[in-house]
């Protein structure tokens, strides 16, 4: 099922599954050490940095206060698997916003963007946004190489759509959560069936910005609608029909 699948949304961290692609496919030496500072380029000039309140990963800030350095390969896995804000600057300064954009169109993507870093409130406030639709993340994530989804399976943030699956459910997916905004799309593998992508995004009074699941009632919400997902492609696949469930579901390219 499809619905509303090209609106809009502010990306929140949803954006950072188009930096990793862009990473991985850019050539640049993902084991080379990088120092880990907390300064970046604004898509409106001069410069910003991120907030550690507001980030999910306290690792990355250990090493900017003792001026320590890190690989963007273990930058990028800290901005997938634990959401680091500054990871994920980190690793979009590395390859710049024009190699995210080519990432989104190699996947076909038609309204989705990344323009700029996260919390470049400057550029924000000149109407430059992150944006994604669940149509286009469902693209994106089937455009990913296997390696990729591998990662995006380590996600430790198993709230929302991961949180509506029988535990121990495989899943590929990355969530993203600001007041106002939840969204998740992720890749499930049941067992003895084939896979299938889902993505919603919501944005509304009930997204909290809460991080855990408890604390957010439109995290409660995704993970219904992914249980009712669930639920219906087994149905699906007991009566031999093809499966189509979700705001933006669909059976998974094969890898």
């Amino acid at each position: 099922m499809v619905r509303n699948a090209d609106v809009p949304h502010e990306a929140a961290s949803t954006m950072k599954v188009a930096v990793l692609a862009a990473l991985y496919r850019s050539g640049v030496d993902l084991d080379a050490v990088r120092p880990v500072v907390n300064r970046f380029a604004s898509a409106a000039g001069g410069s910003f940095a991120n907030t550690r309140e507001w980030d999910s990963d306290p690792e990355p800030w250990r090493l900017a206060d003792g001026g320590g350095s890190a690989s963007l390969r273990w930058l990028a896995e800290r901005m997938i698997t634990h959401s680091s804000n500054l990871a994920t600057n980190l690793c979009l300064a590395a390859v710049g916003p024009e190699a995210v954009a080519e990432a989104w169109r190699q996947a076909g993507a038609t309204r989705s963007a990344t323009p700029r870093g996260i919390e470049d409130l400057a550029a924000r406030e000149a109407g430059v946004h992150n944006l994604v639709t669940a149509g286009d993340l469902v693209r994106l994530l089937q455009s990913l190489e296997p390696g990729l989804l591998a990662l995006l399976e380590r996600n430790a943030w198993r709230v929302d759509l991961a949180a509506g699956l029988p535990e121990g459910t495989r899943i590929a997916f990355k969530n993203g959560w600001i007041p106002g905004v939840r969204h998740s799309a992720g890749i499930v593998r049941p067992d003895g069936m084939p896979p299938y992508v889902i993505a919603v995004c919501y944005s509304g009074p009930l997204a909290s910005g809460e991080d855990e699941y408890e604390d957010d009632p439109a995290a409660r919400l995704l993970a219904r609608i992914s249980a009712a997902a669930w639920a219906r492609r087994r149905e699906l696949a007991g009566s031999g029909t093809a499966a189509r469930a979700g705001a933006c579901a669909r059976p998974a390219r094969r890898a």
